[in-house]
């Protein structure tokens, strides 16, 4: 039933909106909220994490990417010439000479896009090159 207000001999409604039941609501979902907020559990990330090898391989094939996107080979430490991506596979190939478990380390400047990695990985895979690898900088470093 509309309130009814009177002023001299006319009688009108007032057109109020009843805020009550809008605030029981609202403090009853506060209230819900507040009550299953720690019962959710967040989800665990395991992130890979980097060990020390006991020894060092003696032979180790490392793909540099650069930040120009460019590709060079190096192996045992020494630079070789310069590698495209089309030919990164044969020459990596070559450079294991014949030894498929000669590890394959992809090191990158940390100012590239993820893609150039990727691709990089990607054309190894497809090669069938199983021991492929990336280099990280350790935080003592």
């Amino acid at each position: 039933m509309p309130a009814v207000a009177s002023r001299g001999g006319r009688r009108r409604t007032i057109s109020e909106i009843n805020m009550v039941p809008f605030i029981d609501v609202m403090l009853v979902l506060l209230i819900i909220f507040m009550v299953t907020a720690p019962l959710i559990t967040t989800g665990v990330i395991d992130l890979p994490t980097v060990g020390k090898a006991k020894q060092a391989p003696e032979h180790v094939v490392e793909v540099v990417v650069a930040s120009d996107d460019s590709v060079k080979l190096r192996l045992d430490g020494k630079d070789q010439e310069g590698a495209t991506l089309r030919n990164l596979a044969a020459r990596v190939k070559q450079a294991q000479a014949g030894d498929a478990s000669t590890p394959v380390i992809i090191s990158a400047d940390k100012g590239i896009k993820y893609e150039s990695v990727v691709k990089v990985m990607d054309t190894l895979q497809r090669a069938g090159i199983q021991r492929v690898g990336l280099a990280v900088k350790s935080s003592g470093a």
